[in-house]
C-alpha cells in the first residue's frame, strides 16, 4: 500500500479540482453549528437558507420578495406522503421554477415561476463545495466527504474511498452514507 496514498489526500483533490471548475470550498466544521461563520442553524439542516434567499433575488429581480420568500418555504419544507412524489416535484422545481402567485400593483393576481438557477449564465450561480458535511437527524450521524451546493442546495454527495485500500468498496461506501 503507498503510505501517501490516503483518502485524505483524495478529498483534497478533489477540493482542488472543483476549485479550479469555479467552485468555493468550504470545511463544513467551520460554517456548521458552533463553527466561526455558520450557515446552518442545526446539523439536521441541509440548505444554507441566506445562500439560498440570496439566489432566489439575484435570479428573480421582478417577483415581489413575498413571493420569493414562499419560494423558498415551498422548497425548504417539501414533503409528501411519498418519496417518489416529493423527488418528481423538487425535481420539476430544479428544472422549471417553483410556482407562485402574488398581486400586482393593480391588485390582478399573477402567477410566475421563481427560478433556483440559471441555467443560461452560470456564473450567476453559487457553487460551493463543502467537505466533512455532517447531518444528524434522528440520533444518526452521517458525515460526507464533499457534498456540492449550487444556490444553498445539495445537488451532489461524493464519498471517497482510500484508492490503496483493497478492502474499500462502493458498497461500504454507501453503508457508510
Amino acid at each position: 500500500m503507498n503510505p501517501k496514498l490516503v483518502e485524505s489526500s483524495v478529498e483534497e483533490a478533489t477540493l482542488e479540482y472543483l476549485a479550479e471548475l469555479g467552485y468555493s470550498t468550504a470545511f463544513a466544521p467551520e460554517i456548521s453549528p458552533g463553527g466561526a461563520s455558520p450557515e446552518r442553524e442545526f446539523h439536521g439542516d441541509v440548505i444554507f437558507p441566506e445562500r439560498l434567499r440570496n439566489a432566489l433575488s439575484r435570479l428573480n429581480p421582478d417577483i415581489p420578495r413575498e413571493a420569493l420568500e414562499e419560494a423558498f418555504l415551498k422548497v425548504t419544507r417539501l414533503s409528501s406522503p411519498s418519496l417518489y412524489d416529493t423527488n418528481h416535484a423538487f425535481h420539476y422545481w430544479l428544472v422549471n421554477g417553483v410556482p407562485v402567485e402574488y398581486f400586482r400593483e393593480d391588485r390582478t393576481i399573477c402567477g410566475d415561476q421563481v427560478r433556483l438557477f440559471d441555467f443560461d449564465n452560470s456564473s450567476n450561480n453559487d457553487f460551493l463545495a463543502v467537505n466533512q458535511f455532517t447531518v444528524i437527524e434522528a440520533g444518526r450521524n452521517r458525515r460526507a466527504d464533499v457534498v456540492v451546493f449550487v444556490n444553498g442546495l445539495p445537488l451532489a454527495v461524493i464519498e471517497l474511498k482510500n484508492p490503496g485500500d483493497e478492502n474499500a468498496t462502493t458498497h461500504g461506501a454507501f453503508n457508510q452514507l
